[in-house]
């Protein structure tokens, strides 16, 4: 459909928790088509609504190439205690990643665009990507699981890039 604007760190649009869908409508169908648009020219394997500066619980993933998935509301309803490492970014700060440790495997609850409540189990890069996309919708923007050195580096390697 289109091509939005991404929001870019540091906007505060960023750290705001995104509002539950109440509404499951063409308009969700358009938000959730935009935002797979908008991801894929970015690009990027994940982005919710708030990178759009929508402030809205709408995830939408493609971990796999053609595998676009769409998760309204989601929530983490089960993590394992096992951990692991993965390289992280996002579109709203292109060029920059880190590893972060998240749990390896994930359930999450959600809805999708007809509203029917759905579970998916995942495990891997596909949990990582949950885990990520979810944080972004609780205001948690991925350079806070990073340590504060970390984090200060990451940050000016990123403005480094943005000047030149």
């Amino acid at each position: 459909m289109a091509i939005r604007q991404i929001v870019r760190f540091p906007d505060p649009r960023l750290r705001v928790v995104a509002e539950p869908v109440i509404r499951f409508d063409a308009d969700l169908r358009a938000l959730a088509e935009d935002l797979r648009d908008t991801m894929r020219a970015a690009p990027g394997v994940g982005i919710t609504a708030p990178h759009i500066g929508v402030p809205l619980r709408l995830v939408v993933l493609e971990p796999t190439p053609g595998e676009v998935a769409v998760y309204v509301n989601p929530v983490v309803v089960e993590a394992s205690s096992e951990m692991i490492r993965h390289s992280e970014g996002s579109v709203s700060m292109p060029g920059v990643v880190d590893e972060i440790e998240r749990p390896a495997r994930v359930t999450i609850g959600y809805r999708d665009l007809d509203g029917v409540e759905r579970t998916e189990a995942a495990e891997g890069f596909r949990a990582i990507c949950h885990q990520h996309e979810i944080d972004q919708l609780d205001g948690i923007f991925w350079i806070d699981r990073l340590s504060r050195l970390k984090r200060d580096r990451l940050i000016a390697r990123y403005n480094k890039l943005q000047r030149g």
